[in-house]
């Protein structure tokens, strides 16, 4: 209701101009419709930016997310939103983890001072396995575990142009585990960072921060980029009050080409390496002999290396074609597991118009991914080593009607891979706007979650301890194995939303989505087996990953941005979040891996961002997150700011606090391999940015 009173009072200011309502009338309004955003809820709200974009010209900005070309922002058919590097700076957020806490509706979670668990939608993990991210097209999520090692993209912030999030599917264009959503992180044309820029920092918990960056020409249409950053965190507490063992270090450097060789074509080649240390601690090592569960702190070596290049070539002015290719290599290595592996993946994309109304896409794809695991007894990989293919096709068809104010998009992915043969995830998109300032969309979609190197061939060893069975002294070992013939995981989505500018100083956003999942993963039981051979024998209890799961997923997510004054800007989010997994009849398992309580039932968020005179900004981030029931956590809301200055436009001076407010607290415990609550603690930090 605060929506709709909120609408039609800035339809009359539209119609009746700035007199009807003065700015002391649009602060109340916006109040109220920052209000109605964040109703509904427990608890707090969260962030804000203050863009040099009006909203009107923020509404406008290209996205190439939702359908793998440009587009506005304001007329895409999906639950789409843009971190701009804007917001990334005025954040005050110095890790890519943490900044897209600025997006609504996705699921943020620190685990200790080198994780996080990020999701949208629903299904959140130290490997949420549903969501698909890109690093300039490149996918970053590893084949092992279907997640996203977080502590290892560790970008440097400043070159980052935009981050597009797609809350929902985009396996019609992107492909599989694109399921409950797309995280595409686009860096800057070398181009656009000419020059230098040093950053140095230090605080409470980033012990030490650097980036130091130079860009420069090579010839009239081709430019340049190198650069190197390092981090250093400190470790965090546990509910004690003691230090945990999870402080990290990791250093990364890199550079960018783009070079126009003529009016026609475009050419991209960039690479980076990065090396660092992760201290972590197994919480409930298994092992043979007494004590059968330890904890332990042991040290993981991460280092990895890739380079992507890409050929853009206009063929006219309504058709163009792409193609990438990229290598990467990444080695990973700790007392539980190591890993090294090589991803090589190639596309093809055409794209052109066709009978005035038609816009096609359509495109080809091959990855091929190799692997070479060293297994220990708490994890281990059979085969040791092994190949995977995927082979691609797509094509994307939308039809113009209606003077182009409404539109369908009908569009489907083929893939074959080594795992479940062909999937197929098709995708039917409708817009329509009635006025230009009003957009509203459905959309229906079939994505697929492809099994993991671990549910197919891993072992892992997740309880070790005595029993006695009839007098007899034995030794129970859960196995939990991978299943060569575990299928793909299922999702039908329903999503629709409404987008509207009734003004040029306030935008609302409203979308929904009721999402219907198959095939989801369990782990049965399976008959024990005793082995006498060993001394105490053996009890073995073989627990195998089967998908004799279903659920169902409803949720909104609202977002008001309100440009109260020329500097002074409020945005606002609220999501609800409702999910329900169901066991099959025929399962044995006593849960599921993807357990719903521990995804917040309520989320909210509001920013400020205020412009100061002197050269000063001020930004503060309220945050709030609600409904977590299983295990249950308490619900929490805390503040973070940001203080910059600007004395000449090449030096910033900025001091950013986090976590003001509930410190410390618990936010996530992640399942697969435990490692102990960690408390997140406040901090704070100062910063020098020197560009020349």
């Amino acid at each position: 209701m605060g929506l709709l009173l909120g609408y039609y009072g800035c339809g009359l200011q539209v119609t009746a101009g700035e007199a009807v309502w003065p700015r002391l009338g649009r602060m109340i309004l916006c109040a109220l419709l920052l209000g109605a955003a964040t109703s509904s809820g427990q608890v707090a709200e969260s962030i804000v930016d203050l863009t040099t974009l009006s909203l009107e010209e923020l509404m406008e900005v290209e996205v190439t997310t939702v359908a793998k070309k440009e587009q506005p922002l304001f007329e895409a058919p999906a639950a789409v939103y843009v971190i701009a590097q804007e917001d990334i700076r005025r954040s005050g957020f110095t890790h890519l983890a943490e900044v897209l806490r600025l997006a609504p509706g996705l699921q943020v979670a620190q685990i200790d001072a080198s994780k996080w668990a990020v999701s949208a939608r629903g299904f959140n993990d130290r490997f949420a396995n549903k969501l698909l991210v890109l690093v300039d097209g490149r996918i970053v999520y590893t084949s092992l575990f279907s997640g996203v090692f977080w502590e290892v993209q560790d970008l440097v912030l400043e070159d980052v142009a935009r981050i597009e999030v797609i809350r929902g599917p985009g396996a019609a264009l992107w492909g599989a585990n694109a399921v409950n959503g797309v995280i595409n992180i686009i860096t800057k044309n070398a181009q656009d960072t000419r020059g230098g820029l040093v950053v140095a920092g230090a605080g409470s918990e980033d012990r030490g921060m650097g980036v130091v960056r130079y860009g420069g020409r090579l010839a009239e249409t081709a430019h340049y980029r190198v650069y190197a950053r390092y981090g250093d965190r400190d470790q965090l507490i546990d509910r004690n009050g003691e230090q945990t063992n999870d402080a990290w270090q990791i250093g990364r450097g890199g550079f960018r080409l783009d070079w126009q060789p003529s009016g026609r074509d475009a050419l991209i080649l960039m690479g980076d390496v990065y090396d660092g240390d992760l201290d972590q601690t197994l919480d409930k090592g298994a092992f043979l002999e007494p004590p059968y569960t330890r904890m332990f702190d042991f040290e993981t070596r991460i280092s990895g290396a890739s380079v992507l290049g890409r050929w853009e070539r206009s063929l006219s002015a309504v058709e163009e074609v792409k193609v990438g290719l990229y290598y990467e290599r990444s080695d990973r290595s700790d007392v539980v597991l190591s890993e090294l592996r090589n991803t090589v993946d190639l596309d093809f994309q055409h794209r052109f118009k066709a009978g005035g109304y038609q816009d096609i896409v359509w495109g080809l794809g091959y990855r091929f991914s190799s692997d070479d695991v060293d297994s220990t007894f708490v994890l281990s990989v059979h085969p040791a080593d092994r190949q995977v293919q995927i082979f691609s096709a797509f094509v994307q068809d939308e039809f113009r009607f209606a003077a182009e104010r409404l539109r369908l998009t009908l569009g489907t992915k083929f893939e074959r891979n080594d795992f479940t043969g062909i999937e197929v995830q098709p995708s039917g998109r409708l817009l329509w706007m009635p006025h230009r300032r009003h957009v509203a969309w459905s959309a229906v979609s079939r994505a697929v979650r492809l099994p993991t190197r671990a549910e197919s061939d891993g072992l892992f060893i997740q309880q070790v301890s005595p029993v006695e069975v009839l007098g007899d002294s034995l030794l129970s070992i859960v196995k939990v194995m991978g299943n060569p013939d575990f299928e793909s995981e299922k999702l039908l989505a329903f999503e629709g939303g409404y987008r509207t500018r009734p003004t040029d100083w306030l935008t609302l956003d409203l979308a929904g989505f009721y999402n219907v999942y198959d095939d989801l993963r369990t782990g049965e039981p399976q008959n024990s087996i005793t082995d006498f051979t060993k001394s105490p024998p053996h009890l073995i209890i073989p627990v195998l990953a089967d998908n004799k799961a279903s659920g169902r997923t409803f949720g909104i997510e609202k977002a008001v941005d309100c440009q109260v004054f020329e500097r002074w800007r409020l945005r606002a989010a609220y999501t609800y979040l409702w999910m329900d997994v169901d066991i099959d009849r025929d399962s044995q398992s006593t849960g599921t891996e993807t357990i719903p309580g521990k995804n917040p039932g309520h989320q909210f968020n509001l920013r400020s961002a205020l412009d100061l005179p002197a050269g000063l900004g001020l930004d503060l981030i309220a945050r709030g997150v609600g409904g977590v029931e299983r295990p249950k956590e308490p619900n929490y809301w805390t503040v973070d700011f940001r203080l910059g200055w600007r004395p000449r436009p090449a030096l910033e001076v900025v001091v950013a606090g986090q976590n003001l407010l509930d410190s410390p607290r618990h936010e996530f415990r992640a399942e697969l391999i435990e490692s102990p609550l960690t408390q997140i603690q406040r901090s704070l930090y100062g910063a020098l940015k020197w560009r020349f």
